[in-house]
């Protein structure tokens, strides 16, 4: 099983969606809004900014920072500190006046959010291009841990790919059974898409991340979410055509 290789830039994005979405279907954690009031009605496109929050926050936090605000977060992403400040909101986390937030407090009501405070256990089907890049990915501190990668083909069965035994993908199911796997991770050719999100479905995944070009169908209580790459992709493309001639970043 093998579907095409692309760039990892959607990844923290989509795996948000899908870990925030599987807590609020399947009775995690409440999602808290700023009034501290539970709320289901989370806005996806906060959830998918709220990674390069994190990402910043964290570095910062390295560099020995202590407080930040939303300006500061705005100007280094380029951003609208109003915007920024309404989805930070949807953490339950709320700025001090002239203050800002507190970094490591602003850090653990993100990753606590994004259910990315603890790591669930997932399997990834489709160890062709993708799938070997998405084994060697490091997921640390973004919510899952990989812990076995699956295929169909003989060729590939019983190979060690960044560290992982490649298993049969008819023990999946059995496997994701076992282990209390939560999210399956679907690297395969479209034309297998559904077939193998049936394998893990029928094993008890709470949730798919789908690498593949198939709309996959599942039944309510499966969140599925698609990494789509062409949509980052097309954006790109459509910014570099209408760039003014001769403007400079």
């Amino acid at each position: 099983m093998e579907a095409p290789a692309t760039a990892s830039c959607e990844i923290p994005k989509t795996l948000a969606q899908l870990l925030n979405k599987s807590r609020r279907e399947c009775g995690g954690t409440k999602m808290m809004t700023k009034d501290r009031t539970p709320s289901r009605n989370v806005p996806m496109p906060s959830v998918r900014r709220l990674p390069q929050y994190l990402r910043l926050l964290r570095l910062w936090r390295q560099q020995g920072l202590t407080h930040v605000s939303c300006t500061r977060l705005a100007e280094a992403l380029r951003s609208d500190p109003t915007q920024i400040r309404k989805d930070l909101s949807i953490t339950g986390t709320v700025g001090r006046p002239r203050i800002g937030y507190e970094i490591d407090t602003l850090i653990e009501a993100i990753q606590k959010f994004l259910g990315w405070n603890e790591a669930i256990p997932a399997v990834l089907a489709g160890v062709g291009n993708l799938g070997s890049a998405l084994l060697g990915y490091d997921f640390t501190g973004m919510g899952i841990r990989i812990v076995a990668g699956f295929d169909s083909s003989p060729e590939k069965i019983g190979k060690i790919v960044h560290g992982y035994e490649v298993l049969p993908v008819g023990h999946m199911a059995d496997f994701i059974s076992k282990q209390g796997v939560q999210v399956g991770v679907l690297a395969v050719p479209g034309r297998a898409a559904q077939s193998v999100a049936d394998l893990m479905i029928s094993g008890g995944v709470q949730g798919i991340w789908n690498f593949t070009p198939a709309a996959v169908s599942a039944p309510p209580n499966v969140i599925v979410e698609r990494a789509d790459f062409s949509a980052s992709l097309a954006a790109l493309c459509v910014q570099l055509r209408h760039k003014p001639t001769g403007a400079t970043p």
